[in-house]
């Protein structure tokens, strides 16, 4: 995922595991392997839980002594997340929040120079992930999966430590470590089909475990099957990258 030397962007939310992902990384590529680590945090424009989220990001880069920037939905699409969940609109807020949140992720990354964005998807995430793109018929999708990430013209390429780490372990990391995160849950997650999966996926592991392991391989053994998709053009409104006329960003902006 890493090369020695890299200069590595972390998405920092707040939550235990990109806290716990950004200690670590601080440390095993920051002062072992010689590589530059910056925190870049997304600030959404969500009224008192995002204020919470840049208090505890702040004061753990400055105690380990790491970069931090942070980019706002303001300042990037003119709006806030609030704004657009009090608008009517055909998709869920998360929808709109999950596309927006991946371009302000690399626009942040590609602002302070970093050849890696690593984001701290763990276990369950992935695992959530596979079975989402498949109940979507979203199969194309499952190559953003990889944790290894790929290159992509106009893309930092996105890569996952967490991947095969359970989110209770995490858990157990951020309280043996003795770290403040955040405790408030974002307003609009009940809207999420994530959170359907996520109640679904909990149950088969504590009756059956391994399955999130099981679906996460599942999927992973499932990109080299995918066509390689559309040659990448860019967008006719903003010029990033994409396979269409119009990037996904612009239509739901749009919309």
């Amino acid at each position: 995922m890493f090369e020695h030397g890299s200069r590595i962007a972390i998405g920092v939310s707040g939550g235990k595991d990109s806290l716990g992902l950004l200690r670590l990384l601080a440390e095993i590529e920051g002062e072992t392997h010689g590589s530059e680590v910056v925190a870049v945090t997304v600030d959404e424009g969500i009224k008192g839980y995002r204020d919470e989220a840049l208090r505890l990001v702040e004061e753990a880069c400055s105690g380990l002594g790491v970069e931090s920037v942070v980019l706002g939905f303001r300042d990037l699409f003119g709006t806030t997340m609030d704004e657009i969940a009090s608008r009517e609109r055909e998709l869920s807020t998360c929808s709109y929040c999950g596309v927006l949140r991946r371009r302000a992720l690399n626009e942040a990354a590609k602002s302070v120079g970093a050849d890696r964005l690593a984001t701290a998807h763990t276990l369950d995430d992935m695992a959530q992930s596979v079975l989402l793109n498949i109940l979507r018929g979203d199969v194309g999708g499952m190559a953003t999966i990889d944790p290894g990430g790929g290159s992509l013209e106009g893309f930092v390429r996105r890569v996952k430590p967490y991947c095969e780490v359970p989110e209770r372990e995490s858990a157990l990391y951020a309280y043996l470590s003795g770290f403040e995160f955040q405790s408030l849950p974002c307003p609009y997650a009940e809207e999420a089909m994530r959170n359907d999966i996520r109640g679904f996926l909990n149950r088969m592991e504590a009756k059956r475990p391994g399955t999130m392991f099981v679906t996460f391989n599942t999927g992973l053994k499932m990109i080299p099957t995918l066509s390689k998709g559309e040659a990448i053009g860019h967008c006719r409104l903003c010029g990033e990258p994409t396979p269409g006329d119009t990037c996904r960003v612009c239509q739901l902006l749009g919309r």
